[in-house]
C-alpha cells in the first residue's frame, strides 16, 4: 500500500509542474506545442538522471517509485503529445506535425542519454 502512496504523491507533484510549465508557456504555444514539448524533454533528463543514479545503486524502492514512476509518469505527456500532433494532422498543419514527432522524439532521445551522462 505505501508504494501506491508513493506513485500517487509522485504523480501528483509532476502533473503540478507540468501543468505550471504549460501556463507559463501558454502564450507562446498557439501553433507549435511548445509546453508539452518542455515538459517532455524535462521529464526525460529527469529520468536519465534517476536511470543513471539507480545503475549505481544510489535509489532505493522508494525513492523509485516516487520520482521515476510517480513524478515522471505525471510528468511527461505522451497522450497530450499525440493528441496535438493529431490535432496538427487534422488541421492542415503538415509540417508542425511532423517537426513535433522528430524533433519530440530526437530531443527527448538525446535527454534521456544526457540525464545518464550527468549523473556518470
Amino acid at each position: 500500500m505505501y508504494g501506491y502512496l508513493l506513485v500517487f504523491l509522485g504523480g501528483g507533484l509532476g502533473s503540478l509542474v507540468r501543468f505550471s510549465i504549460s501556463k507559463i508557456l501558454a502564450p507562446y504555444s498557439a501553433l507549435f506545442p511548445w509546453a508539452t514539448f518542455a515538459a517532455n524533454a524535462i521529464s526525460c533528463v529527469v529520468l536519465g538522471m534517476l536511470v543513471g543514479m539507480n545503475l549505481r545503486g544510489h535509489i532505493n524502492d522508494s525513492f523509485r517509485l516516487l520520482l521515476m514512476t510517480g513524478f515522471c509518469g505525471g510528468f511527461s505527456t505522451f497522450s497530450t503529445f499525440t493528441n496535438e500532433t493529431f490535432y496538427l494532422f487534422q488541421t492542415g498543419h503538415i509540417f508542425y506535425g511532423l517537426s513535433n514527432i522528430f524533433l519530440s522524439l530526437g530531443l527527448c532521445l538525446f535527454c534521456i542519454y544526457l540525464g545518464i551522462k550527468i549523473i556518470s
